[in-house]
């Protein structure tokens, strides 16, 4: 499905969230069990053709979309720092298509432009822009990729992450623009629905809008605070946030405005960042694939 006029092809971005989790669960698989050896072996065959080269163009970066139908009309470059960082690993890790080193630095990276450094509320965020961004830059890389001892020539990630999330929350205690119901417990800027559309949340573009995705998802990043708003969302704020399939994507409480669509792209999140809060579980899985062990190293990664 489209998801504008010109984006209905290829999408590098989101095709790599699917790599992401396809990896994951071929190393979960049993290759002594016939199916399960079977299953693996296709989602190998899978991934490995995913021509993540020629989504350069010939240049040292990667770029989003291309339509069958308008090429490559939208000539949007993918460059950090943001979401994307799971783009360039799983370019790097492909054993077929894979990308210069140089894209990575150059492209994503801007040749060291996407760091930051600056302290917000007293947390120093290594990379991107000023405030942190939506929350989900936290999210869906890390869904299998595992923060917890990555490193590189920019930044340690779980530093990234945990003070992006610790940003995120401060700016909502702080609420400087007054709004109703924002607190240390009720907290969570991030893209989604909101009384007059879709937008990407944040401190630098908050319009009202809470999304329990961010918090919740941030779990293995601020494990008490994300607590206290699960705690907040469920038991006080009730059949108003939460529904059949969890929690709704967004709420407005200033505006009187509560959300009831429940999106799988929140609920992903949500469910996987629970589990590698408590176990670890798919960081451990996706970190053992040999083909992301190299691709990592290409990077200049330590992890």
């Amino acid at each position: 499905m489209p998801f504008s006029e010109q984006d209905n092809g290829g999408d590098l971005v989101e095709t790599s969230y699917m790599v992401e989790g396809l990896y994951t669960l071929r190393q979960f698989l049993d290759s002594t069990i016939a199916s399960e050896k079977q299953l693996a072996d296709r989602i190998t065959l899978l991934v490995n053709g995913v021509e993540y080269d020629w989504y350069t163009r010939g240049q040292n970066v990667l770029y989003w979309h291309w339509s069958p139908n308008y090429g490559w009309a939208m000539n949007m470059q993918i460059r950090g720092y943001n979401e994307t960082l799971i783009t360039y690993v799983g370019a790097a890790a492909s054993p077929t298509h894979p990308i210069p080193t140089a894209a990575y630095h150059q492209g994503y990276a801007r040749n060291g432009a996407i760091k930051n450094g600056n302290s917000y509320y007293g947390y120093v965020l290594p990379l991107g822009e000023s405030y942190g961004g939506p929350l989900f830059f936290t999210h869906y890389s890390f869904l299998g990729l595992d923060p917890r001892s990555l490193v590189d020539a920019y930044a340690g990630y779980w530093l990234q992450n945990v003070n992006q999330s610790l940003i995120n929350q401060a700016y909502c205690m702080a609420n400087p623009k007054k709004f109703i119901g924002y607190s240390s417990d009720c907290w969570g800027l991030t893209a989604c629905d909101n009384p007059w559309g879709y937008n990407a949340h944040s401190p630098t573009n908050d319009l009202g809008v809470i999304a329990p995705t961010a918090a919740i998802s941030a779990l293995p990043y601020t494990p008490q605070q994300s607590l206290q708003a699960i705690r907040q969302f469920y038991y006080l704020l009730g059949n108003r946030t939460w529904g059949e399939y969890g929690f709704y994507d967004s709420f407005d409480i200033t505006e009187g405005w509560w959300a009831n669509s429940t999106l799988a792209i929140d609920q992903g999140p949500v469910i996987c960042m629970i589990e590698n809060y408590r176990s670890g579980l798919l960081w451990d899985l996706y970190m053992s694939s040999p083909e992301v062990k190299a691709g990592l190293t290409r990077l200049g990664f330590t992890y």
